[in-house]
C-alpha cells in the first residue's frame, strides 16, 4: 500500500489566523507528525528554514563608485596639478581619496550584516515529532507541516499554530516589548483586523519560551516567516545619503566647474593680454589650483571624525561620520517607549485599598503586604527574582515592616491562562490550626473570583455597584499608565486540595499595588530642550496605547496643552497616506501604539516625503527596516537586539532618550564648525587669487606674486590645522533655540560666499597684494621692470612674493578668529577660549618661519627671508581683518533685533 504525500502546507497569514479545527482539516494534520519522506519532499518544495540576504555588490563595483565620487575626482585633479610641483603632496592627496574610500565602503555592508545578524535568532536545532517519534533535527531543516515541540527557556525556529498546551513567549525581538505574552491552543479565534503578533494561538519564528510547554503545527518556515518578511525589508530598505553627503556632492560639482571654467576661461585672456603661452598656462594653472580647496574633504572628515568621537564619550556611538551632521539637521524624532523613555524597570507606584479610591488603611496595608511577601518566588534578602518582584517585597516591608512569611503548605504557580498565583500558609492569630490561601494576579482575574472586600478594616460584600465602580476606577488608574496587581485573601481549614479552582473562589478583596516604568529622570528634560530647538517627537510603540500616551504625557510629548494624539495600529491601517499625511503634517505629536514593522517604516517614509529629517529609535528586530529607512537610525545598545545595532547609524550604550537630544546639540555644533571652515578656507581664494588677475591684466607688467607650490603650501599645510581647530569650536550661544534648518538648504549659501569672499577675502587680498607692491616699490622697482631670474630685481622680487605669502598667512590668522563665530561678537565666547586653535595659529607661524628662514626651503619654495620692517608690517593685518567681519556682524545684530522688534510689535497690535 503506498500513501498519498500531504501537500505542503501553504504559506499566507490567513492560515495561521484560521481557527484550530478549520487549520488542522485543511492541512491534514496527523498526530504522529510528518513521515521522513514527506519531510524530505517538503524540504525540496519550499527550501531550508533559513534568512537569506540579498547579493551583496561586487566590491570592486562599490571601490569604482567611491573613487568616481565628485569631491574624490575634484582630489584626484589637485593630486595630477600637485605632481608638477610636490610629489609629496600629490601623494598625501591620494591618501586622502584612499580613506574616504574606505570609509564609505565600510557602510556599505550595513544592509548584509543586518540580516546576517537575524539569523542568531534562529536555534541550530528544533524539536518536532517525526513518523509519530520525537526527533531532534537541524532548524534549517524544520518544514511546514512538522509538529513543533515547544518548552521552557527554548528558542522557536517557525511560524506555528498551538495545537497542545499554554506558555509565555518573549516576542520582544518581533515586538519590541518586553513583557512576556500568553499563547494558548484552543483560544478562541481572534477578532477581525489583530494583527499577527496578537493572536492568542500563534508562535513566531525568532522568539522564545519563557513558561510552560506546548507542541505546535508548523505553517511557515525560513524567508515565508515575519521574521523572514523583516529580513527582506532590511534587505530592500536603503538608507539616502546624508543632508551633508548630498550638499558635498553638489558643492564639489561647483567648485570642480568654477575651477575648471575660470582655469580655461583665463587661459586665452592671459593671451590676450600679451602673455606667452607658457606664462598663461602657468596663469590658468594657478587660477586652477587656487579655487581648488584641497584641504575641504579631509577637514570635514576630520571634524566629524572629532564629533563621532565626542559623541561616544556621551554615550552615542555613531557608525557613519555623515550621521553626526544629519542629527544637527533633525527635525522629527520617532522614538520607542519602554527603555528609552522609561527606565524598562517596573517599580510600585501606588498603593490602593479594595475600592480603588483610596490608602489602604493599616489593617489593609498589613493584608495586601502579607500577601505580596507570600505569593512570590523571589527574595529579598538575597536579591534573587524577577525585579518586580523584588520590588514588590520592598513595598511590603514599606506597608508593613517586620514581618516574615510563614512557612507555605502549598503553593498553587502563576497560571498564565487563569493569570493568578495562590499560596497556602499558616494564617496571624489562627488558634485552631487554620490557614490563610493569599492570592496575587491580573484585577480582573482576582475580582471575579472575590464574594467580599476588606472596607476600613471590616469585611463587606461585594455587589454588583461595587463590582463595576471598582472596573471603572481601575480602568482611570490603567490610563495612567501604571500595571495594576490584585490582592486577595481567604480562610482555609483542612488539608490543601488539588485542584486550585476550590481554593480561588470566595476570595475577599484586599487592595490593588500599582506597578509603573518610571519615565528616565533625564528624559522631561531633554524633550524640553527638544521642543525649544523646534523638534517634534512621536511615539512609536507595540504596547497599550493609553499606557504609552500617558508615559509620553509625563515625559512632556503632548498636543498642545493635551496629552498627544493616539493611533492605533487598527487606525494606522484604515488610513492612506493623506490622512497619514495630514497627522504627521500637523505639527501636533503623535503616538501610534500596536505598531508593527510595516507601520514604523511607513511612518519613517512618510515623514521623509514630507521634507522632514528623521530620527528612528529601535530595539528589536522588527525595528530593523524602519532604523535603515530613516535618516538617523538609532539602536539600543544595552537592551536592543544584534539585528537593531546592525541596521542603526547610532547606537546609544545607555539607552537613553536624553542622549538623542545630546547627539542632535553635537551635530548642529558640528554642521555650525563645518560651515566655519569652509568660510575660512574659501575666505582665502580671493588673496590667492588676486596676484594672477593683477598679473594678467597688467599683460605681465605687475609680475606674479605666488607660485603654485606656494597655494598648495597654504592648501594643505598653513590652514589646514586651523581648519581643523575650528571643528573644534564650542557651540554658539542660541545653538539649541533656534529651528532645525530646512532638508534641502545648502551647506554653503550666499550670504556665506559673500563674507568669505567679500567681508574676510578683499580686505586680505587688499593687504597682502599692498605687502607684495610696498616690498617691490621700496626697492626701486617700476612698473613693467624686468624681474626675472638674473635681473637686478631679482632677489627683491623674491622677497615680495615672501611678503605676499606671508601676508595670506597673518590675514589666515585674522579669518580663523573671525569665522570662529557666525553672528555673535568673538568677544562673547573668548578670545582664548579655543586653545586647538592657538596652538594651529602657532603650528602656521611656525611653519610659515620655516619656509622664510631656512636657506633649503628658500632655493625650494623661491622664499627669502623677511626683514623686521617688514614683519612690522604684517603685525596689523590679522587685527584689520578681524575688526572688519566684527563690524559687518555687529551691524547684521543691530538689524536683526530692529527687525525682532518690529516682528513682535505686529503680533501684539494684531
Amino acid at each position: 500500500m503506498t500513501s498519498t504525500a500531504r501537500p505542503v502546507v501553504p504559506a499566507p497569514e490567513e492560515l495561521l489566523l484560521e481557527p484550530l479545527a478549520q487549520l488542522t482539516a485543511d492541512t491534514g494534520f496527523d498526530p504522529a507528525g510528518l513521515t521522513s519522506d514527506e519531510a524530505v519532499q517538503h524540504l525540496a518544495d519550499t527550501g531550508p528554514n533559513e534568512l537569506v540576504s540579498r547579493a551583496a555588490t561586487s566590491f570592486w563595483r562599490l571601490l569604482v563608485r567611491q573613487l568616481v565620487h565628485p569631491l574624490a575626482l575634484l582630489l584626484w585633479l589637485a593630486a595630477v596639478l600637485a605632481t608638477t610641483q610636490s610629489t609629496a603632496l600629490s601623494v598625501a592627496i591620494v591618501a586622502v581619496i584612499a580613506l574616504n574610500a574606505a570609509f564609505a565602503l565600510v557602510q556599505e555592508r550595513h544592509a548584509e550584516h543586518a540580516v546576517a545578524a537575524l539569523t542568531e535568532f534562529l536555534p541550530p536545532h528544533a524539536m518536532v515529532v517525526r513518523d509519530g517519534v520525537r526527533r531532534e533535527v537541524p532548524a534549517r531543516e524544520v518544514v511546514p507541516g512538522d509538529l513543533l515541540l515547544i518548552e521552557e527557556g527554548g528558542a522557536i525556529c517557525a511560524d506555528a499554530k498551538l495545537v497542545t498546551g499554554t506558555v509565555e513567549c518573549d516576542f520582544s525581538a518581533v515586538t519590541g516589548e518586553s513583557a512576556p505574552v500568553l499563547r494558548q491552543a484552543g483560544a478562541p479565534a481572534p477578532a477581525e483586523g489583530v494583527r499577527l503578533f496578537e493572536t492568542p494561538d500563534v508562535v513566531l519564528s525568532g522568539t522564545s519560551c519563557v513558561s510552560g510547554e506546548a507542541t505546535a503545527l508548523v505553517i511557515r518556515t525560513g524567508m515565508a516567516t515575519e521574521l523572514g518578511r523583516i529580513a527582506a525589508l532590511s534587505s530592500r530598505t536603503t538608507q539616502e545619503p546624508s543632508p551633508l553627503e548630498r550638499q558635498v556632492r553638489r558643492v564639489a560639482w561647483l567648485i570642480a566647474a568654477v575651477a575648471i571654467g575660470v582655469g580655461v576661461a583665463f587661459l586665452p585672456l592671459g593671451m590676450l593680454a600679451g602673455l606667452s603661452l607658457a606664462d598663461a598656462a602657468m596663469f590658468s594653472i594657478g587660477l586652477l589650483v587656487a579655487n581648488v580647496p584641497e584641504g575641504l574633504l579631509p577637514t570635514i572628515t576630520l571634524a566629524l571624525a572629532v564629533g563621532v568621537a565626542e559623541m561616544a564619550r556621551q554615550g552615542g556611538l555613531v557608525k557613519r561620520l555623515s550621521a553626526i551632521e544629519t542629527l544637527g539637521s533633525t527635525d522629527v524624532i520617532c522614538t520607542d517607549k519602554t527603555g528609552t523613555l522609561t527606565q524598562n524597570r517596573m517599580g510600585v507606584h501606588s498603593v490602593w485599598d479594595a475600592s480603588a479610591h483610596h490608602r489602604p488603611s493599616a489593617t489593609s496595608a498589613t493584608a495586601i503586604a502579607a500577601v505580596l511577601r507570600s505569593c512570590t518566588s523571589a527574595d529579598l534578602a538575597t536579591g534573587f527574582g524577577d525585579p518586580t518582584e523584588i520590588a514588590l517585597l520592598q513595598a511590603a516591608n514599606r506597608l508593613s515592616p517586620g514581618h516574615h512569611p510563614a512557612e507555605r503548605t502549598a503553593t498553587f504557580h502563576f497560571d498564565p491562562r487563569l493569570r493568578l498565583m495562590t499560596v497556602l500558609a499558616p494564617g496571624d492569630g489562627d488558634t485552631d490550626g487554620g490557614t490563610t490561601a493569599s492570592t496575587k494576579g491580573a484585577p480582573e482575574s482576582v475580582v471575579s473570583r472575590c464574594a467580599t472586600a476588606l472596607s476600613q478594616g471590616a469585611v463587606v460584600p461585594l455587589d454588583q455597584a461595587v463590582r463595576d465602580d471598582i472596573v471603572r476606577r481601575l480602568d482611570v488608574l490603567a490610563g495612567h499608565g501604571v500595571r495594576l496587581i490584585a490582592c486577595a485573601s481567604r480562610p482555609w481549614h483542612g488539608p490543601a486540595p488539588t485542584d486550585r479552582a476550590e481554593v480561588e473562589q470566595d476570595l475577599t478583596l484586599l487592595g490593588f499595588v500599582a506597578l509603573s516604568d518610571p519615565v528616565r529622570d533625564a528624559v522631561p528634560d531633554a524633550v524640553a530642550q527638544a521642543h525649544g530647538a523646534g523638534l517634534t517627537i512621536h511615539v512609536i510603540t507595540g504596547d497599550n496605547g493609553r499606557t504609552a500616551v500617558a508615559v509620553a504625557h509625563d515625559a512632556g510629548i503632548s498636543a498642545g496643552d493635551g496629552p498627544p494624539v493616539l493611533v492605533t495600529g487598527e487606525d494606522l491601517g484604515r488610513m492612506d497616506d493623506a490622512a497619514l499625511d495630514a497627522v504627521l503634517g500637523s505639527g501636533r505629536e503623535t503616538v501610534f501604539a500596536r505598531s508593527t514593522p510595516e507601520d514604523k517604516l511607513r511612518i519613517a517614509t512618510r515623514l521623509q516625503a514630507l521634507g522632514h529629517v528623521v530620527a528612528m529609535t529601535g530595539d528589536g528586530v522588527n525595528d530593523a527596516p524602519a532604523l535603515r529607512r530613516a535618516d538617523i537610525g538609532v539602536a539600543m545598545g544595552a537592551s536592543g537586539t544584534d539585528v537593531a545595532r546592525e541596521a542603526a547609524t547610532m547606537v546609544l550604550t545607555d539607552d537613553d532618550f536624553a542622549t538623542i537630544i545630546a547627539a542632535i546639540r553635537a551635530g548642529r555644533r558640528v554642521y555650525d564648525n563645518v560651515r566655519k571652515f569652509i568660510v575660512y578656507i574659501f575666505a582665502h581664494a580671493i588673496p590667492e587669487i588676486a596676484p594672477f588677475l593683477l598679473f594678467a591684466l597688467s599683460g605681465g607688467a605687475i609680475p606674479l606674486g605666488l607660485t603654485v607650490a606656494q597655494i598648495l603650501l597654504i592648501d594643505l599645510g598653513t590652514e589646514t590645522l586651523p581648519a581643523l581647530a575650528l571643528g573644534r569650536e564650542r557651540e554658539e550661544p542660541g545653538n539649541m533655540q533656534r529651528p532645525p534648518r530646512p532638508r534641502g538648504e545648502n551647506l554653503i549659501t550666499g550670504r556665506m560666499l559673500a563674507r568669505a569672499w567679500g567681508v574676510l577675502g578683499v580686505p586680505s587680498a587688499v593687504l597682502s597684494t599692498c605687502g607684495f607692491l610696498w616690498v617691490l616699490l621700496a626697492h626701486g622697482w617700476s612698473f613693467g621692470d624686468d624681474v626675472g631670474s638674473g635681473s637686478p630685481l631679482h632677489e627683491t622680487y623674491l622677497t615680495a612674493t615672501t611678503m605676499l605669502f606671508a601676508g595670506i598667512v597673518a590675514c589666515q590668522i585674522g579669518t580663523a578668529m573671525a569665522a570662529r563665530t557666525d553672528r555673535v561678537s568673538l568677544l562673547r565666547v573668548g578670545v582664548l577660549s579655543n586653545r586647538l586653535l592657538l596652538w594651529g595659529i602657532l603650528f602656521e607661524v611656525t611653519l610659515t618661519a620655516f619656509v622664510i628662514y631656512v636657506p633649503a626651503v628658500n632655493d625650494w619654495l623661491g622664499t627669502r627671508p623677511l626683514g623686521w620692517q617688514e614683519l612690522l608690517v604684517l603685525v596689523p593685518f590679522p587685527v584689520v581683518v578681524w575688526l572688519v567681519d566684527e563690524a559687518v556682524k555687529a551691524v547684521g545684530r543691530r538689524r536683526s533685533g530692529a527687525a525682532q522688534v518690529t516682528g513682535m510689535a505686529a503680533e501684539h497690535a494684531g
